[in-house]
């Protein structure tokens, strides 16, 4: 026989906290998306050079919430003043590699997020 009690548990917890995640989670996620643009314009002024010199004052984010859902979306706006250079400045072309300005700001705020993230689960299922 199964002892389903653990789960059934865990199953209350997790139900009890859907305003705590709602609310905080957003939270959680706009910071993330605010740090990832501030370390990302950084790492950016640093590496740009003198040829896209306006270009870190491009790099914007947008966060989309809806019931259950958020996500931020971090990066160049191509409408910006040298916008459009973000794929050659952060991929890089077929004779010169990228700068990585993005992928450093995502790798450096990943811990930080994920134990924001740890912490919300914690407070709100109070396991």
């Amino acid at each position: 026989m199964i002892d389903l009690a653990e789960l059934a548990a865990l199953n209350a917890a997790i139900a009890a906290g859907d305003g705590v995640i709602a609310a905080e989670g957003a939270a959680i996620v706009r910071r993330g998306a605010l740090n990832v643009k501030n370390d990302w314009r950084r790492n950016a002024t640093a590496t740009a050079g003198a040829h896209a010199r306006l270009y870190p004052r491009s790099i914007s984010y947008d966060v989309t919430e809806a019931p259950g859902f958020v996500e931020a979306e971090i990066g160049p706006d191509k409408d910006r003043l040298q916008g459009p250079l973000g794929n050659i400045l952060e991929y890089g072309t077929s004779t010169q590699a990228g700068h990585n300005d993005g992928g450093q700001a995502l790798d450096d705020e990943e811990p930080r997020f994920l134990a924001q993230v740890e912490a919300l689960a914690e407070r709100a299922t109070g396991l």
